[in-house]
C-alpha cells in the first residue's frame, strides 16, 4: 500500500468544531504508514473569513476551497474532485471523524484488490458505539410514503423501512464482518478511485442537497461496477437527520429540508423515468 496516493475531501457548511476535530482525526490517524502521498481537502459552502483563516492558521498543509454562498453538496464535492492528486479518493462530510481503530487502510486494500469495485463506503457507528443504516436499496413511492407519512408507523411501513435499509443484510454483515452489495450507499463517507469519474462523471449539480448519492451509485452500477458496504471499517458520524422532524404534511410545510428532499425525489424518479418499469415494488 505504501506506493498509493490518497486525496480526503472534506465537505464542509458552517460546522468550524467538528471540521477542526474531523481534520485533527485524520491527521492522528497517521496515513504515512500506508501511503506514498496524501491530501486533504476541505471544500467549503458560504465560508465565513475568520473560521476559515483559523483552519488554515492550525492546519497549514490543507487545502480550503472556498465559496460566498451555499453551493449545494454536489458542486462542492465537484470543484474539490477536479484538483485532486491522489489515486485514491476518500469523500466525507466535516462530521466524520476517523478513529483510531478504524481499519482504513483495510477498505483501501479491498477496494484496489477488487477492480470491479465501483464505490466502497465502511460502517458509520453513532458516539455511543451503535452502528446507523448506511447502505440502502434504491427508492420506490413505497419508500417514500412510509418514510414521510403516518404509514410508517404501521407494521406494513416498518417492513418497508427495514428493506430499504437492508436491515437483515446489514446487521449480517456487521455480525460476520462480510462485505454486502447494496443499491446505493450513504455520501457520508464514500471510497473510490479516480479513474472511476472518467467512467460516470461527477455527481449531478441539479440534486442541491439529498440524491446526488443515489443518483451517482445508479450511474456506477449502470456502468457495470460494484457497490459495496465494508463493516470492517467504521467511522464515527456525528448524523442529526435535518430533513425528518415532524412528519406528514407538517413536515413539508414547516421543514425546508423535508421540501428539498422531495424537490431532489422528484428530480431524481424524473432523470430516471426510462428505468419506470424496472423499479421493483416487492418487499424483498
Amino acid at each position: 500500500m505504501s506506493n498509493q496516493s490518497l486525496t480526503i475531501i472534506i465537505t464542509n457548511y458552517r460546522t468550524p468544531d467538528k471540521l477542526e476535530k474531523c481534520i485533527r482525526s485524520i491527521l492522528d490517524y497517521n496515513l504515512d504508514r500506508f501511503f506514498s502521498f496524501w491530501e486533504i481537502i476541505v471544500t467549503d459552502s458560504a465560508t465565513i473569513k475568520q473560521e476559515k483563516e483559523k483552519i488554515i492558521q492550525e492546519f497549514p498543509s490543507i487545502i480550503f476551497l472556498e465559496s460566498q454562498e451555499n453551493i449545494g453538496y454536489g458542486r462542492c464535492v465537484n470543484r474539490a474532485l477536479k484538483v485532486t492528486n491522489g489515486d485514491d479518493i476518500l469523500i466525507i462530510n466535516s462530521d466524520i471523524f476517523i478513529n483510531p481503530g478504524s481499519n482504513f487502510e483495510e477498505m483501501v486494500d479491498f477496494l484496489n484488490i477488487n477492480k470491479d469495485i465501483g464505490v466502497v463506503g465502511p460502517r458509520l457507528i453513532n458516539v455511543d458505539g451503535s452502528y446507523q443504516y448506511s447502505a440502502f436499496r434504491f427508492y420506490t413511492p413505497m419508500v417514500i410514503l412510509a418514510r414521510r407519512t403516518f404509514l410508517g408507523k404501521t407494521k406494513w411501513g416498518q417492513k418497508i423501512k427495514d428493506n430499504f435499509v437492508m436491515k437483515r443484510e446489514v446487521d449480517e454483515a456487521i455480525k460476520t464482518g462480510r462485505p454486502i452489495e447494496p443499491d446505493w450507499l450513504m455520501g457520508s463517507a464514500l471510497l473510490f478511485k479516480k479513474e472511476i469519474i472518467g467512467k460516470v462523471g461527477f455527481f449531478d449539480e441539479r440534486f442541491f442537497m439529498y440524491f446526488e448519492d443515489t443518483d451517482w451509485c445508479r450511474r456506477i452500477k449502470q456502468a457495470g461496477y460494484k457497490i459495496v458496504y465494508f463493516p470492517k471499517c467504521q467511522m464515527i458520524h456525528y448524523h442529526i437527520q435535518a430533513s425528518r422532524k415532524v412528519g406528514g404534511i407538517m413536515e413539508v410545510l414547516t421543514n425546508k429540508y423535508t421540501r428539498i428532499h422531495i424537490l431532489s425525489w422528484l428530480k431524481y424518479c424524473w432523470k430516471w423515468i426510462p428505468l419506470r418499469g424496472k423499479f421493483d415494488f416487492k418487499i424483498k
